[in-house]
């Protein structure tokens, strides 16, 4: 126990040291807001530092228990403490503060601020950096500084990287770390670039690039991408894009050919679901609502990207869109991206072994006695794997069909209920109704707050991370 609050609050020490950023900004900006981020910082690094000199002496090891409970815990403290800058700001009151930042690293980009156009700089940093530390998981930032303390990493990596196989690009663990965040920052860095040479504001183009990276989907501006040009929407659908995509696939792409994408079958799905996605979502609208073919395919193809790679960027209020249109944005909040991705959703590949095993089952009927094995591009994918999977699935199902229930409950209308739940178990953001890309969830009662955060924790940790610490045994020594 002691072992995991020195490491809890190492992270969160970090945290506070990544709070540096807005402070100078909110001192070059002669905002008032600069005093309160200078008091959170002090606060941190006091309970940060001596927590970790409590906790992280001698040698330290971390069993699997240990693992899922830093994985877990060190997400709710880091949005705890996060949020001291709103509350102390008084721009925000300390529930919604926290629901902003739960919000922010779990990269989901669901809002309480009607209009941040009006906010300070520094807290719109902010608000943008805790997606961006989010994005690839402040646990992963951790196995690639632990080691350094005299920590092992594997069961870190294991309890927080997305997706159902474990994949390391070089033997240590900090080193596959290393590699994933300079990958992560130079995509970063090349985004930023191309924004700003495009006429984006130098600030604008840093938090942007931040909160699309993370897929979050967290703006600057009330009107989010709209506010912007045609050359930043295609910009940024790129790099939504991008980041929605395994992120050791990039790097064996830059070790190799782009024809690696290509060759691997989850990328194939997810690339085809979104061309086919964009398409009908293009065609129906122009069936049924006409306008110029080139600003309705933009439209199309940016709602059907900022959708699937669970970002929450809109350029266009969808929610205006004819019911079908809806309804396919409304499935692909499920799917998401591809796994060791930023992306939220249940993931391609975890679709890609259902449909294989589904496959097989229908073969056991007409041939009983046969062994069928589940496989992805000629390898067999292992049964563990399998029920992973299964059980994954059949918990998220369970959790939305449940937190829909509770949503209807206190008083919200259906589309409003349903689509939240989605939005923020998925970590897309906006959803439908009262939540659509014109809305907000400042109004949704404080009870709804709560299990709309704990849909997102539960989404952002992939489920399982979130539902052992549930189990009596996981506390037993």
């Amino acid at each position: 126990m002691r072992q995991v609050i020195g490491i809890l609050c190492f992270f969160n020490l970090c945290v506070g040291l990544t709070m540096a950023l807005p402070l100078g900004l909110g001192f070059l900006e002669g905002e008032k807001e600069s005093l309160d981020f200078l008091k959170a910082v002090i606060l941190v690094a006091l309970v940060g530092g001596a927590g970790s000199l409590w906790g992280l002496r001698g040698k330290i090891t971390i069993g699997r228990r240990g693992a899922f409970a830093i994985v877990s815990f060190g997400w709710l403290t880091a949005s705890i403490f996060g949020a001291v800058p709103f509350v102390l700001s008084g721009s925000l009151s300390p529930l919604d503060a926290l629901f902003e930042v739960v919000s922010g690293f779990t990269t989901t980009g669901a809002s309480v601020i009607p209009k941040p156009d009006e906010f300070p700089k520094s807290l719109l940093l902010w608000r943008s950096m805790v997606q961006w530390l989010g994005g690839m998981g402040i646990i992963l930032l951790g196995v690639a500084v632990l080691p350094l303390l005299g920590v092992g990493g594997i069961q870190l990596y294991r309890a927080e990287v997305p997706g159902p196989f474990l994949e390391k690009l070089r033997p240590k663990i900090a080193d596959t770390a290393r590699l994933l965040w300079q990958t992560y920052l130079l995509i970063t860095l090349v985004e930023i670039a191309l924004l700003a040479a495009g006429g984006m504001s130098l600030f604008d183009a840093v938090c942007h690039s931040f909160t699309t990276m993370a897929t979050g989907g967290f703006s600057t501006r009330t009107e989010s991408i709209a506010f912007y040009d045609h050359y930043h929407r295609v910009v940024i659908i790129f790099f939504m894009f991008l980041a929605a995509t395994n992120f050791s696939l990039h790097y064996a792409v830059a070790k190799g050919t782009i024809a690696q994408y290509w060759i691997d079958r989850e990328f194939r799905l997810y690339f085809g679901l979104t061309m086919c996605s964009t398409l009908l979502v293009f065609a129906y609208l122009m069936a049924h609502q006409g306008g110029g073919w080139l600003q309705r395919l933009e439209d199309a193809a940016f709602q059907v990207v900022s959708i699937v790679t669970t970002t929450g960027y809109a350029t266009a209020d969808f929610d205006k869109w004819p019911p079908f249109c809806n309804i396919v944005l409304l499935l692909l909040m499920f799917v998401g991206g591809c796994a060791g991705s930023t992306g939220g959703g249940i993931k391609c590949v975890r679709f890609l072994i259902l449909y294989r095993y589904l496959q097989g089952e229908l073969r056991r009927l007409l041939h009983p006695q046969a062994v069928v094995a589940v496989k992805i591009a000629k390898q067999t994918v292992p049964p563990g794997v399998v029920h992973h999977v299964l059980g994954m699935t059949l918990l998220y199902l369970g959790i939305f069909a449940a937190a829909s229930t509770i949503m209807t409950g206190l008083g919200l209308d259906l589309v409003t209920s349903v689509s939240s739940v989605a939005a923020t178990l998925g970590n897309i953001g906006p959803g439908l109704a009262q939540v659509g890309p014109t809305g907000h969830y400042a109004d949704i009662p404080a009870l709804g707050k709560c299990v709309l955060m704990f849909c997102m924790l539960a989404g952002r940790l992939e489920i399982y991370t979130v539902f052992v610490l549930l189990f009596p045994e996981f506390w037993k020594k």
